[in-house]
C-alpha cells in the first residue's frame, strides 16, 4: 500500500460566514413579514368601519331604487343600527341634464353632523312616464 496516495477527501458543509449571511437575510425577511402583519392588523378596525358603512348605504340606496314613485328632488337624513352601532345616512335627490333621471347619492357617516363621511354611493333612477 503506497501511504503517498491515500485520499483525504475533504467534506462540503457551510463555513461560518455563508451560515451568518443567511442567519441575516432571514432575519431582514422575518422582521419585514412581522411589520407588513402589523400593519394589517393596525388597518382592521378602518376595514371593518367602512365594510359596515358600505352595507348601509347599499341598503339605503337598494331602498330609494325600489320606491314606486320618480324620487323628488331634495334631502333626507336618517340612522340605522348595523352591528351594535349607530350609522347616520343622507340621501340627496339630484336633477340631471335629462328630466328622465334622477341621481340619487348616498353618504354614511358615523357621527350625526356629517363632518366624516365614510362611505359615498350614486346611482340613477329613470321616471317610468
Amino acid at each position: 500500500m503506497d501511504t503517498n496516495k491515500i485520499n483525504i477527501k475533504k467534506s462540503k458543509g457551510m463555513t461560518l460566514l455563508e451560515v451568518i449571511v443567511a442567519l441575516a437575510v432571514f432575519s431582514i425577511a422575518a422582521v419585514s413579514i412581522t411589520k407588513s402583519l402589523g400593519e394589517q392588523i393596525a388597518n382592521m378596525p378602518i376595514l371593518e368601519e367602512r365594510t359596515y358603512a358600505q352595507w348601509v348605504a347599499d341598503n339605503v340606496m337598494v331602498d330609494a331604487r325600489l320606491e314606486a314613485k320618480f324620487p323628488d328632488i331634495g334631502k333626507k337624513d336618517g340612522e340605522m343600527e348595523l352591528a351594535g352601532r349607530d350609522w347616520y345616512w343622507r340621501k340627496e335627490i339630484v336633477k340631471t341634464s335629462d328630466d328622465k333621471f334622477r341621481m340619487i347619492r348616498v353618504s354614511v357617516s358615523n357621527d350625526d353632523r356629517y363632518k366624516r363621511i365614510l362611505v359615498q354611493v350614486s346611482s340613477y333612477v329613470l321616471n317610468p312616464e
